[in-house]
């Protein structure tokens, strides 16, 4: 059967070790072989994160996507009635609206252009005229516009015009991906996924707590969901258990990952995520296409392709080519085409991504310099060249 190279913004390739994970016998979820791979996982979760032990967060791992995740903080930090804060440049951004008000909450919201950044000078702005709101929710990494937002920035405007209300973050495809500081920024909730950043399958999602949102969740006097209730999860889960039936297979899978991404260390896989993006944008740009963010995030690059092509027309010929990328969403879906390095690459990958993307575009009717794409990604990769593994033993 016919596979394509992912080389969209999710799910993401991964490595030999993952499958093999996955590939082996079931585990029952309340043995002790399980309770120690819980446990493991949250601990390399919180390396990932950048916090340590000494930090006081605690990382729960939910069978559910990323938004599944997300819908689980928000329900369980903010009950129903009470007042939030959500901003969006992209589709995800408004996700977290709708999820909002679809929860009872009174959601106050402030949009900004698709391909644009979040003005970080707007969060003071709209805290200060809501002063009840009792979280800021905001996305980090907008894959659907490839564009990262200042969340350090946003993150200090928030704590100076409100205090008191709670930071909760997207940081699906920013958490080891890109530079992401809970700790020393200040966040609160910080909300991530299994298929993408920490390269395993589809199907789990990840929320890490800050000892006030801890504090926050303990405390709270009403109902909350359910099965999404992170109370419940904080309990079960400080044991090594989850709250109820857990994908403990996916769980196992996580651990080649995590483990490759704590040896390879945060700042160097941030820098090498960046260069490889970089790379394929630089490419793209030295073939024609126009960057479509203001402010790119290491997630994805997100390429405008010159005519007579369209974005939906080079996702196809590369499909054609053995290479599955993504085009855009909603009024931005023939406009643009995103390639994405999160999972199981290195710089090779990406000149070889490069070479692809000079044969689609021939593939769409665009004259372009052969090797022109090729030779701007090896441009950008010279420059961040890392040692030869023989000079680093």
């Amino acid at each position: 059967m016919f596979r394509s190279r992912l080389l969209a913004p999710g799910p993401v390739e991964t490595a030999p070790e993952v499958g093999l994970a996955l590939a082996g016998p079931q585990l029952h979820h309340r043995s002790p072989e399980a309770r120690a791979i819980v446990k493991r996982v949250r601990e390399l979760l919180a390396a990932a994160y950048g916090l340590p032990p000494s930090a006081g967060w605690e990382v729960l791992v939910l069978t559910a996507s990323g938004t599944g995740a997300m819908e689980a903080a928000i329900a369980s930090l903010v009950p129903a009635g009470l007042e939030v804060v959500t901003l969006s440049a992209g589709k995800f951004g408004e996700r977290w609206r709708d999820m909002a008000l679809a929860l009872g909450l009174r959601v106050h919201h402030r949009g900004f252009g698709w391909g644009s950044a979040v003005p970080p000078e707007a969060v003071g702005e709209l805290l200060r005229a809501h002063p009840e709101a009792q979280a800021l929710v905001v996305t980090h990494s907008e894959t659907s516009t490839g564009t990262l937002h200042d969340l350090e920035s946003i993150a200090a405007e928030a704590r100076a015009a409100n205090p008191e209300a709670l930071l909760v973050v997207d940081a699906v495809t920013s958490l080891g991906v890109s530079e992401l500081r809970p700790l020393e920024w200040g966040l609160d909730a910080v909300v991530s996924g299994s298929q993408k950043g920490v390269g395993g399958p589809p199907g789990l999602g990840f929320v890490a707590l800050s000892p006030r949102a801890v504090a926050r969740l303990e405390s709270r006097a009403v109902t909350g969901p359910y099965y999404l209730d992170l109370r419940r999860e904080l309990k079960a889960q400080r044991g090594g258990e989850t709250a109820y039936t857990p994908a403990i297979n996916l769980v196992a899978s996580l651990l080649p990952g995590l483990e490759k991404l704590e040896a390879a260390g945060l700042e160097a896989t941030w820098r090498e995520k960046k260069a490889l993006t970089e790379a394929v944008t630089a490419a793209g740009l030295a073939l024609g296409c126009r960057a479509y963010s203001s402010r790119p995030s290491p997630a994805c690059a997100t390429l405008v392709p010159p005519a007579p092509a369209t974005g939906r027309d080079v996702v196809k010929a590369l499909l054609n080519r053995g290479a599955r990328a993504q085009d855009g969403q909603d009024a931005i879906k023939d406009t643009i085409v995103r390639l994405s390095f999160m999972g199981h690459f290195d710089r090779y990958d990406a000149l070889a991504v490069a070479g692809l993307l000079e044969e689609a575009l021939e593939d769409c009717g665009v004259r372009v310099e052969r090797g022109a794409g090729v030779a701007a990604a090896w441009a950008v990769l010279g420059a961040a060249r890392p040692q030869p593994v023989a000079a680093r033993r």
